[in-house]
């Protein structure tokens, strides 16, 4: 497994990708048994899950995923988060208290912006 380190310069996309890192990894630790890296399978929802951050069209305004007007995950992959937030979720109270708070409290009540239409360029 190769480990990329992602900076984002927006300190809500970086919160968000602390959160579901902190996530993939408590699921990961009690489902699949790992102690410090994550298995393939998570590493791979990590690494896709980083991706969608990455090209996320809203950047600092975004709302959380499943508040927004766009889904940009694959169907399969939007399930595995599912998944993990479900399992995750309680344990983030106890493990990671602010990145919880801030997720349920502040993020998640945040409305999701309209996606700027594309200007047609004309000849």
């Amino acid at each position: 497994m190769t480990e990329a380190i992602i900076y984002f310069k927006e300190r809500r996309l970086s919160r968000e990708h602390k959160t579901i890192e902190s996530m993939i990894h408590i699921y990961c630790e009690r489902k699949h048994g790992t102690k410090q890296d994550l298995c393939v399978q998570c590493q791979e929802l990590f690494d896709y899950a980083t991706l969608r951050l990455v090209k996320c069209p809203f950047r600092e305004d975004k709302s959380t995923c499943a508040n927004c007007t766009v889904h940009c995950y694959r169907p399969e992959m939007r399930e595995r988060v599912r998944d993990v937030m479900r399992y995750s979720g309680p344990h983030m109270l106890y493990k990671h208290p602010y990145l919880a708070f801030m997720h349920l409290a502040v993020d998640d009540r945040r409305e999701a912006p309209e996606l700027p239409h594309r200007q047609e360029q004309s000849d």
